[in-house]
This record gives C-alpha cells, structure tokens and sequence, in this order.
C-alpha cells in the first residue's frame, strides 16, 4: 500500500524540510550581518523579494484552495484533502514568509529610508492590508478544519483578487515611488 500524502509521515517530512530551509534563510542573514559586506543592504534587498514572493505565492494559491473546498463534501476524503493543505499551505511556507518579508522589510524601511516618504507610508499601509488578508485566510483555514465555512465560492473567487490588486500597489510604490 503507498503512502498518501495526507499520511503524517509526509507532512511530517515537509514540516521537517521548511524547518531547514528557515534555519539555513536565517544562518544566511546571520552571517551577512557578521560579515557586513558592502553590498549588504542588496543582500538584504534580495532575502526580502524572495520571502515576498513566497508570500504572494501563498496568498494566491490559498483562495483557489478555498474555491475547490467549497464545493468538497464535508468529511469527505477529498475536504479532508484540502485541509491538509491547507494546514500545510499556512504553516510551512504562509506564516514563515509574512514573517521573514515583515522582518526585512522593517529593517530596509529603517535602514535605508529612515521610515520617511508618504511613498513609503502608503507601501506600508498597503502590507498591513495584506496581512489583514493573511489573517483573514488563516481564520478561513481554521473555519474549513472544522468544517463551518460559512462563504461560498463566489466569494473566494472575489478574495481571490485582492492579495494581486495590493500586490500591484506596493510594487507601484516600492518601485516608481510617486508621492
């Protein structure tokens, strides 16, 4: 009989693999703040635009989870299905990226621009908005484990288009910084 991949062993093997992944990201930034090259602040710069885009990366594929969840059974094998990934979704790669981009993203904003510029203000309001949006779908995530969803799949499809619509912004303002 093979393995599923809703089995623990798995999930545990993938929770084992984003552990080191996260703790080589961090051994990484460690040693760039010892070693302080010149270049740090591009270092830096880049650790943040790839944890952005595992972040958007999540906050996309999510809803489309949601969608397919909606119309699954509850207590059927394909709604437990999506649980699990779900759970695997949030955990592994959703909650460690908002984190490592927030992280980052603070310590640019400090470093670099002194937390001034209207651009850089709005930029940041916008992320809060995006992580307003993160909470939103681990509560979701959480309401589909218990099987008491309570939206339908037109509103996924809807939420489904805010994390590109904020996304779009915040490059608008990291990039062409217009106020």
């Amino acid at each position: 009989m093979t393995e599923r991949q809703t089995d623990a062993r798995p999930g545990n093997k993938a929770r084992a693999r984003a552990f080191v992944a996260i703790a080589l990201f961090l051994a990484l930034l460690a040693v760039l703040f010892l070693w302080q090259p010149d270049n740090l602040y591009l270092w830096i710069k880049a650790l943040h635009l790839i944890a952005v885009i595992s972040w958007m990366a999540a906050l996309l594929y999510m809803p489309r989870l949601f969608i397919y969840h909606t119309d699954a059974t509850p207590g059927s094998q394909q709604s437990e299905t999506f649980k699990m990934m779900e759970q695997r979704l949030l955990k592994v790669i959703m909650n460690p990226a908002m984190m490592i981009t927030w992280v980052l993203g603070l310590y640019l904003a400090w470093s670099v621009y002194g937390f001034q510029g209207r651009w850089l203000h709005v930029k940041l309001l916008l992320v809060v908005m995006l992580t307003g949006l993160h909470v939103l779908f681990a509560r979701a995530v959480r309401a589909f484990a218990r099987d008491e969803n309570t939206r339908s799949a037109r509103y996924w499809r809807l939420m489904n288009e805010a994390p590109t619509v904020l996304m779009i912004l915040i490059v608008i303002m990291a990039v062409v910084k217009p106020f």
